[in-house]
């Protein structure tokens, strides 16, 4: 036969003494140290910002069905909302022309031309033969509708077309007028 461990007495109570709560009575003083606790963290404020829309209340649990800022966003699309947010529109598509010339204009066209440098509207591109240059201006109606319907309005307005470059000896918008050097190819 099993023998019950022994229990232990009650412990004498010597007058001014605290027992130590038990069995209902300690779950009872549990939970009210925990409703306090709650309590008292319920009214102090919340520092600003802590929910993460910025209104001090904290968004908890389940997102649901419809759109939440906690929800994952695409690349491209926080991209643009700062790129809006920036005034960085204008940039953008000024940078489209040049990296993206093939799609602007076409494929032929990419590949005798490149876009050298867009400044105020004029976009200055560079033929690789002037038979190709010849040939860009009578499309330039045609390229500017392009570029235009690619990149948007009034980021191109004008072109300005040239051949290949010889080498110059003109460096700088502003130059000496003159002969230039001598003596170099003597």
């Amino acid at each position: 036969m099993a023998e019950k461990p022994a229990e232990k007495p009650p412990a004498a109570s010597s007058g001014g003494e605290k027992q130590d709560p038990a069995g209902p009575e300690l779950a009872r003083a549990v939970l009210d140290a925990a409703l306090a606790k709650r309590r008292a963290t319920q009214q102090r404020p919340r520092p600003r910002g802590e929910g993460g829309d910025g209104t001090g209340r904290r968004l908890r649990g389940y997102s649901g069905p419809g759109p939440d800022p906690r929800d994952p966003q695409l690349f491209g699309a926080v991209l643009e909302r700062i790129m809006k947010q920036r005034g960085w529109q204008k940039p953008k598509a000024e940078a489209t022309v040049f990296g993206a010339w093939e799609k602007v204009v076409g494929e032929d066209i990419a590949k005798h031309s490149r876009p050298i440098k867009l400044d105020a509207g004029v976009l200055t591109v560079e033929a690789e033969s002037t038979a190709w240059a010849t040939q860009l201006r009578m499309l330039a109606g045609k390229l500017l509708k392009s570029i235009a319907a690619e990149v948007g309005h009034n980021v191109v307005t004008k072109l300005n077309i040239h051949g290949p470059a010889a080498p110059s000896w003109n460096k700088g918008p502003r130059r000496v007028q003159g002969r230039g050097p001598r003596d170099t190819y003597g």
